[in-house]
């Protein structure tokens, strides 16, 4: 089964509309066989995403640093737990495991391992898929930023296509399959 990496808020965040598209974007993933690799976190739309996969029957990895095992509650529910020391290597074997990486809406933690996917896939080291799920334009600011990066050439418009920023899961998930 191909695995999907998705990085997403430990909160839920305010906007019912995330959580209806993130749902969406589940069940469509499911749809297709995938299963989910995810920060291990039992609340938020960590917790969402992670319940949504089992009801499905799908499988359930997560990768959670010991220190937020101690701090936070991890899900209790899911297939497996990889138990690691730190964010960095977190994101190292999220990378090595996944086929595929979709963001969600997230804060800084979820804007970390967008980036770092998305500089590993630009400097040659994975050829995956990398996207966005861009609820009510969540990302607009990147998006800004990124289209600004390549205005003054320090990012060629060929890389700034790396990361598909799709406004429905519908979109994403099209974009996925045809990568």
């Amino acid at each position: 089964m191909p695995k999907i990496a998705i990085f997403c808020g430990a909160n839920p965040g305010k906007d019912p509309i995330i959580l209806e598209q993130a749902t969406r974007l589940v069940d469509l993933l499911a749809a297709q066989n995938f299963d989910l690799i995810y920060g291990g976190g039992d609340f938020g739309l960590m917790g969402l995403i992670a319940d949504r996969f089992l009801e499905h029957g799908q499988t359930v990895i997560g990768i959670r640093p010991r220190r937020l095992i101690e701090q936070e509650n991890a899900h209790k529910g899911i297939s497996e737990m990889i138990v690691v020391e730190d964010m960095f290597e977190r994101k190292a074997k999220l990378m090595e495991l996944a086929d595929a990486f979709i963001s969600l809406p997230g804060g800084i933690g979820t804007l970390d391992e967008m980036v770092e996917v998305f500089t590993h896939i630009k400097i040659g080291y994975y050829q995956k898929f990398c996207g966005a799920l861009n609820t009510n334009n969540y990302y607009e600011g990147l998006s800004i930023m990124l289209d600004r990066m390549v205005n003054d050439h320090f990012l060629s418009a060929k890389d700034r296509q790396i990361l598909c920023l799709a406004s429905s899961p519908e979109k994403l998930v099209a974009h996925l399959l045809a990568y």
